[in-house]
């Protein structure tokens, strides 16, 4: 699997960001993966996964906060985003490689009791990775994510974006993201979010996602999430939705899984400020709840 590596240099001096680098190589595909892994190292995780086209930077914000209060913070960045190694061609990219490289990244670590916070595209993984492995995972917090089976039929906003994603010869990472924040990002932020992505080449793994998800009752990924659903359906243990006001593609997400996953009852479920991107927005209430919950859990 040919794989780029974007150059160190294009992650100097990045605002907020001063988490030291740490990586593993992973299977298939001989990869590396980088991770932030902030706190102290014998508590118990909290697990935070980004989306698209974002990266570890997206939690720049919530790691501190979460680590202070006495949390181990992994904070990986996905396979073709962030400081991780990046497949070129786009066909390298599936539901079923992603949920690997992401297993290996947990057992590699051995990370057990886990609080998974997850949103968008980790929250496509994150929800399937819990329910395959519960025994590792404590709890579950979600914002503005959902685990689709392609038994729903999918907004049309999402239709206009993966088509954006896979034939527009125009992908500005940073504008994508600005576009789902409430708040103005500075020209620095916009840089950091744009920093993986030297060139068109090295988006192969942004363009890829959203024809990743599954839209039809026959996708290749269907049958894996129907029996992460079912897993889901039985959990008793904390599942919370951190949702915002202002996203057109997840809203009302949270109140569907709310009434499908039991652990979901008596949970103190907000709704914060935000877009799309509510880390950037809500990162002091989104740490908050991570707190708490985890508090609970100690």
């Amino acid at each position: 699997m040919a794989a780029l590596r974007t150059p160190e240099s294009r992650f100097a001096n990045l605002p907020d960001y001063p988490f030291a680098e740490n990586y593993c190589e992973l299977s298939p595909g001989g990869l590396r993966m980088h991770y932030v892994d902030e706190g102290p190292r014998e508590a118990n995780p909290v697990l935070m996964l980004h989306g698209e086209p974002t990266w570890s930077y997206l939690y720049r914000h919530m790691i501190p906060l979460v680590a202070a209060a006495g949390s181990r913070v992994i904070a990986p960045d996905l396979i073709g985003f962030g400081k991780s190694d990046k497949p070129s061609e786009l066909n390298d990219y599936s539901y079923a490689n992603h949920m690997a490289w992401l297993t290996n990244l947990i057992v590699q670590l051995d990370l057990r009791n886990i609080t998974l916070f997850c949103q968008d595209w980790g929250s496509l993984l994150g929800l399937r990775l819990a329910a395959e492995h519960p025994d590792r995972f404590a709890a579950i917090v979600v914002g503005n994510g959902m685990l689709p089976t392609g038994d729903q039929a999918m907004p049309k906003a999402f239709k206009i974006w993966k088509n954006f994603a896979l034939y527009s010869p125009w992908f500005p990472i940073s504008r994508i993201v600005a576009s789902g924040c409430f708040n103005a990002l500075s020209s620095d932020e916009r840089a950091a979010y744009d920093a993986p992505f030297p060139s068109s080449r090295f988006k192969a793994g942004a363009r890829a996602f959203p024809r990743l998800v599954p839209t039809t009752p026959n996708d290749p990924a269907t049958g894996a999430n129907r029996a992460a659903w079912q897993v889901l359906e039985q959990w008793q243990k904390p599942f919370l939705t951190c949702f915002s006001k202002g996203d057109p593609i997840t809203r009302g997400g949270d109140v569907y899984m709310r009434a499908r996953i039991p652990g979901a009852n008596g949970q103190p479920h907000i709704t914060v400020r935000g877009g799309h991107f509510l880390q950037e927005n809500s990162p002091k209430e989104l740490s908050e709840v991570i707190n708490a919950l985890v508090k609970t859990l100690r």
